[in-house]
């Protein structure tokens, strides 16, 4: 299993289109084979350290490398970037096997 961790930020003000258009993908995500998991999560409101109110994470988990990659090139994906490139200010990728 692999798993992902997506630190992605917003420019100001602009997190909750972004998590619109991200919502609305999810479910051609979910079809995808070798989808385990795919959410997005913010911040408990109080807790610290933070991310901040522009970051979420999106959190994943793929049966495979092979299925990942092919999450990477779907076009549906291609779509939510184009939708949204224009409200992003950075963002991490981390892909990570589990110990």
């Amino acid at each position: 299993m692999i798993h992902v961790l997506a630190i992605l930020t917003a420019l100001p003000g602009k997190r909750a289109a972004v998590l619109e258009v991200f919502q609305a993908n999810v479910p051609a995500v979910h079809a995808e084979d070798g989808c385990i998991e795919y959410t997005a999560v913010v911040d408990v409101e109080g807790a610290n350290p933070a991310f901040g109110p522009d970051t979420f994470v999106v959190v994943e988990k793929w049966e495979s490398m092979a299925a990942l990659k092919a999450h990477a090139a779907a076009p549906h994906m291609a779509a939510y970037g184009e939708k949204v490139k224009h409200l992003m200010a950075a963002h991490a990728v981390h892909v990570l096997n589990p110990v």
